[in-house]
């Protein structure tokens, strides 16, 4: 099991974060936000808005992309992340789920499995059981195929053994990089339900997701990043019913409600 941080309940805070690639390339500017312990967080954004540089800032694999953080600070309870390696954010339990899957193709469902706790170091036996029956539990088509090439799963199933592999770390916080993207409409929906028991369980989530209907429907808060930069947070309902995420991201134009939805400051009505 990673330690945990010492803070009873903790939680993840990015505050003022800047980050560029390469020299020039401006990719985050002066984001802030919060993930409570327990909460799910939705993002929010059209393609190149920052979301992924954002869970790459926070699990330490932004190096591996050539990003920079050049001004800002990451915590997790009383863990600094910003600047750390992966490994770091692992046993400060924090651990990514990437986009696109990235399973191990040549490797079997089980060995994917097992990778999902190196970055912890040597574990007793009845940890890594417990959290391969958790995993098992949640996707028992994984238990059926423990032998099989992780090439030849579905997407689905592949989708699945990513999100197991993470779990095997036994993470306190999540990070979910489109993890409906490219699946069936069935799949989401398990995807979806997965999701919302993993947080049950008590593991927080920070959400990259482009089906905004469903994160919203997931999420307790949720933010919306333009260009690098946050310009709506709030309460995922009440962000749901603002014109201008019914209109970018709901495919809806009626009504609106923002009595609880926050811009940062400087910034007017969209």
């Amino acid at each position: 099991m990673p330690e945990a941080p010492p803070d009873e309940e903790p939680a993840l805070r990015v505050e003022g974060l800047d980050v560029t690639y390469g020299r020039a390339l401006s990719a985050l500017r002066s984001v802030t936000l919060t993930v409570p312990h327990g909460t799910v967080v939705a993002l929010l954004g059209a393609n190149g808005a920052g979301k992924t540089t954002l869970l790459r800032a926070v699990s330490g694999t932004l190096r591996l992309h050539r990003g920079t953080i050049t001004a800002g600070r990451i915590r997790y309870g009383a863990t600094d992340l910003d600047g750390r390696d992966p490994v770091a954010a692992v046993r400060a339990g924090v651990v990514q789920v990437p986009e696109g899957r990235r399973v191990f193709a040549g490797l079997t469902v089980d060995e994917n499995l097992r990778t999902g706790g190196l970055g912890l170091g040597r574990r007793r036996p009845d940890e890594v059981a417990e959290a391969r029956d958790r995993v098992f539990t949640l996707f028992p088509r994984l238990a059926e195929r423990t032998r099989q090439a992780a090439g030849l799963l579905s997407g689905g199933e592949q989708q699945m053994l990513a999100i197991g592999r993470a779990l095997m770390a036994a993470p306190r916080l999540l990070l979910l990089d489109e993890p409906s993207l490219g699946l069936a409409p069935q799949m989401v929906h398990r995807i979806a339900e997965v999701i919302r028991e993993i947080n049950a369980q008590g593991t927080a989530v920070l959400l990259v997701e482009q089906n905004a209907g469903m994160a919203l429907s997931l999420a307790d808060t949720a933010h919306v990043l333009e260009v690098g930069e946050v310009r709506l947070s709030g309460p995922a309902d009440e962000l749901a019913r603002t014109d201008a995420v019914k209109r970018l991201y709901l495919g809806e134009t009626t009504g609106t409600t923002e009595s609880t939805v926050s811009r940062p400051e400087g910034q007017g009505a969209a």
